[in-house]
């Protein structure tokens, strides 16, 4: 696991940052905090800035980078929200953690939303929601999520997905695997390369599209992947595609570990280099229940231009 731990100084140091911000905004949707992100990024503690460089610039094997250390007051946040559909007024007690989930976020690209999803909201809300228990999506629980890459059907998805733990009392494992350790027969790993899949929307959208997809891409010495095999049919007609799919399952399925977030943990995982998922977990519905703030971060806003209203929104629609 890629650690990365802030010190006493360096958490002093964020939180003045963080209060100076918090003083001039009143929500991180705001388009004028958003547009001065990146600027108040370059304020943060040089070693926390340079691991995230680092972390952009040479794609690790590891295919995430964990930062540890951001101190979270657990009766100051709340409890756990019921919905992710609450006025932004609500969000004000967790809006120092956002502050700082945001500006780490802007080191390594730019902050989307999706018009389809939480309302086209930049940061979301990821807790269990009563009565989607049995849904594959992040706001279920008693079903496991299959590992997956963050919307694996859509061209414009982000490059990396990012995670802040608020509250995890019951340590729910966050499930994650890095292509690095993958080995397949050539044969099969060829064939990935070819445009045989179809990858469906998952429930998190209310719309999408699918077409013809190659599952791995790039350099095939050091290949990027989309996949979310629950969401896609078995390829009937190629024998071959459905092979090298099955044995990509299984190789990954052998490979999968587990990941305890714990509170103040924030999360950057490849999205073109490793697969995530969750565990399975019962939900108490008593305000203490596991809750992450969720962002997907693309390194390059410009390729969905035609999909944004205007060339500084981060709504793609």
């Amino acid at each position: 696991m890629e650690r990365f731990v802030l010190n006493s100084d360096e958490v002093a140091s964020l939180k003045k940052l963080i209060a100076e911000i918090a003083v001039r905004y009143d929500s991180v949707e705001d388009p004028a905090f958003l547009e001065e992100a990146t600027v108040w990024a370059q304020e943060m503690p040089r070693r926390l800035r340079a691991a995230l460089n680092h972390f952009r610039l040479a794609e690790p094997d590891a295919a995430h980078l964990i930062i540890s250390g951001f101190p979270i007051d657990d009766e100051k946040i709340g409890r756990t929200p019921e919905h992710w559909n609450r006025p932004l007024a609500e969000r004000r007690p967790t809006l120092e953690e956002e502050i700082f989930f945001v500006l780490a976020s802007s080191l390594l690209g730019e902050c989307i939303a999706w018009k389809t999803q939480q309302a086209g909201r930049l940061v979301h809300d990821v807790m269990p929601i009563r009565g989607m228990e049995q849904e594959q999506i992040g706001t279920g629980s008693e079903q496991l999520i299959t590992w997956h890459t963050e919307d694996a059907f859509h061209p414009m998805r982000g490059d990396y997905l990012a995670m802040m733990c608020l509250r995890n009392a019951d340590r729910v494992p966050t499930t994650f695997a890095s292509l690095e350790r993958i080995r397949l027969d050539p044969e099969d790993w060829q064939t990935l390369f070819e445009p045989h899949y179809t990858v469906k929307p998952d429930l998190s959208h209310t719309a999408g599209k699918a077409a013809k997809i190659a599952l791995l891409f790039g350099d095939p010495r050091s290949p990027y992947i989309r996949i979310d095999h629950y969401f896609m049919d078995r390829v009937e007609d190629n024998p071959k595609a459905q092979k090298a799919f099955d044995a990509l399952i299984d190789a990954v399925d052998a490979e999968i570990e587990d990941m305890v977030l714990e509170p103040g943990d924030v999360c950057f995982i490849d999205n073109y280099k490793a697969v995530h998922g969750r565990r399975a977990f019962k939900a108490r519905y008593d305000g203490h229940d596991r809750w992450l703030k969720r962002i997907n971060i693309t390194r390059d806003l410009r390729k969905s231009r035609a999909d944004r209203e205007a060339p500084a929104s981060r709504v793609i629609q």
